[in-house]
Parts: structure tokens; sequence; C-alpha cells
């Protein structure tokens, strides 16, 4: 028979002190080297992250102060411009004219008539801005809509014609290289109104504007009530217009294009409730910044507005920088008759005799 004996080894004070010390340093340690892996994690999802968006921006990122905008940046400096106005060489006739090609100028020129009739404009949608409410039944006569928005080209031949200052996101008063197709920008609704009058044309009306987009059916977008994004050009997915039909899946009922985002385009009508409408009456009013009435409060930059009796103008069918469900057929927008901006645009309308 065996036996094993064991004999514990007093253990000082000093030794269980020293001990607590190592394990409570090791705890520390292993915290410190977790925090370390996790931030690490985080930093290179993060990097790989903004890669991503990198990869995907549409421009150069190092041309990113170039393309970036302060809120209502153009508005001013559009404003700048028409209370000082400089000369700014253009095209001459000819010179416009021979931007395109014949045939691409008959497309361009082609427009699209829309029968008489009745249709539902607004919507009772209650997720919808209040001013795109009611649903309401509208009754039009016949009418022609341009099949796309006007573009550089066809306003570079308005230009030339008539000595009309140039957008000021043209370069030397000539169109950007390669945008002769997009639609105009820069162009306040005074100028889509010079512009119409000189071609014969005018403004669409607000219900003439959304029949053409919707259809007779109360459809959603031009397509139908879904948001498809590969039917239009919205949400910064391309950063910047885009020549115009580049969707030909994103056509109206009776084959309108570009009526869903690119441009938000100008009508003829002030913003006005609509019979019924939900929507707070001070929507409608016209505002402007109150002069500061203290030097404390120029000094703290706090701004106020004050209504006016003037009318905003409305607008159209959102933009390429707007929220998809902004591109609604039924939504609204609006801003100043004199504002302009890199995403503001128009087309043109006809009385059918």
């Amino acid at each position: 028979m065996s036996m094993s004996y064991s004999r514990k080894i007093p253990v000082t004070k000093a030794q269980v002190e020293q001990r607590r010390r190592f394990l409570a340093a090791t705890f520390v340690t292993c915290i410190v080297l977790l925090l370390i892996g996790g931030t690490v994690h985080v930093v290179t999802l993060g990097s790989n992250r903004m890669a991503d968006m990198r990869d995907k921006i549409a421009y150069d990122i190092d041309k990113l102060d170039t393309k970036l905008r302060a809120a209502g940046e153009d508005l001013i400096r559009y404003a700048e411009r028409e209370i000082n106005p400089k000369k700014v060489g253009s095209y001459t006739v000819e010179e416009a004219n021979a931007l395109l090609t014949p045939e691409q100028w008959a497309e361009l020129d082609s427009m699209i008539e829309i029968p008489a009739g009745v249709f539902i404009m607004g919507t009772d949608y209650k997720r919808a801005d209040a001013q795109d409410q009611p649903a309401h039944k509208v009754e039009l006569p016949a009418y022609r809509i341009d099949k796309y928005p006007v573009t550089n080209a066809q306003y570079a031949r308005f230009v030339a014609a008539t000595g009309n200052p140039p957008p000021m996101n043209w370069e030397g008063g000539r169109i950007p290289k390669g945008l002769e197709m997009h639609p105009v920008t820069m162009v306040s609704w005074f100028d889509a109104l010079n512009y119409a009058n000189w071609a014969g044309k005018r403004l669409p009306t607000e219900a003439e504007w959304e029949r053409a987009a919707r259809g007779t059916d109360g459809r959603r977008w031009p397509w139908g009530n879904t948001m498809d994004p590969s039917k239009l050009n919205t949400y910064y997915q391309v950063g910047s217009t885009t020549k115009v039909g580049s969707y030909p899946e994103g056509a109206s009922p009776e084959g309108v294009l570009d009526l869903a985002g690119n441009v938000s385009e100008w009508v003829a009508d002030d913003f006005l409730p609509y019979p019924g409408s939900p929507a707070s009456d001070d929507i409608f009013k016209a505002k402007i910044p109150k002069v500061p009435d203290s030097p404390a409060e120029r000094s703290m930059k706090l701004v106020d507005f004050v209504t006016t009796n003037d009318k905003y103008k409305v607008l159209r069918g959102g933009s390429w920088k707007s929220d998809p469900f902004s591109t609604s057929a039924y939504h609204r927008n609006f801003s100043w008759p004199n504002y302009a901006s890199n995403f503001f645009g128009f087309r043109c309308a006809q009385d059918v005799e």
C-alpha cells in the first residue's frame, strides 16, 4: 500500500499581495487589449466605409470644394449678379445653331399633346406634405408640353438671339463641355418665362404639369406607384444633372420624359393652397429676412422672417438632389421667382388651337 503526503507551504502576506497585484494587472491588460482591438476594428470598418463612399462619389474627391454649396449660396450669387450685372460674352446665333445636328434639334424641340379630360390632382396620402393635399378632380382642355426639359443647347440659342445673360454655371458664357443636352439650370422663374415667350410657348400650369406626369389614374410617379431608382436621376445617385431622355423607362403615360428627378421645374402658378387644403396658411406666405433690431442680435446673427404680400412660385418633379419621395408627381416645391439654383430648370407648354 502506497501513501502520498502533501505539505502546505506557508504563504506570507507579502506574497499574497504580490499575487493580487499580478492578477489585477493581468485583468487590466486584457481589458485594454480588448478595447484597443475593438477600436482598431471600428476604425478599420470606418476606413473601409469611407473608401467605399469615395469609390461611389460622382466626381473627383480632389474637386470637392467646387461641388459643394452652402445652403442658399447659389441663390445669393444669382441675386448679386442681378443687382450688379456684368457683360459676359456668349454664343453668336450661328455658333448656337451649330451646337447640335438638325436631328437632335428636332428631337429636343418635340412636344407631346395631352388630350382634354379630367384627372386626379393632389393626394390623400396621409404622410404626404400638407400642401400636396387633398386629392381633387381637375378638368383641362387639350394642350402640348415639351417632351424634355429645356436643355443648355436650346437655352444657348435664346441667349444668342436675345442677349439674355447666360446661366452662371456656364464657363465664360459657354456651356461646359458635354452638357449641351443636359437640362439648363441656374435659371429663375423670370428667365424661364422669358425663354418661353421667345420660343412662342408658355410655362405649363401646375395642373398641366401634373396631368402630364401622372396620367388620369392618379399614379404616384410617371411610371406607376412604386419608387424605382433605375427610372430617374435623384438623391445624388449621379451627383449632377443627366442628359435628357437618359431614363426612357421613366416616361409618363403619353411619353413625356424627365418628369421625375433631374431638375425641379418651374411652372406658371403662384404657390397657393388647394381647396380644402389641411396646410397652414403660413406656408403659402412669402417671407423675407427681418433686419436685426439691435447690435446684440446682429452680433449673434439672429435672423427672423417677416411675411410679404408677394407670392412664391411652384416647382415640380424633384431633382438630382431630392429625397426620392419628393419626386412624386403630386409633390409641390416652391421658391421666390427671382431665385435660381443648380437644380432649378423648366419646360414649356402650348395651347392646342
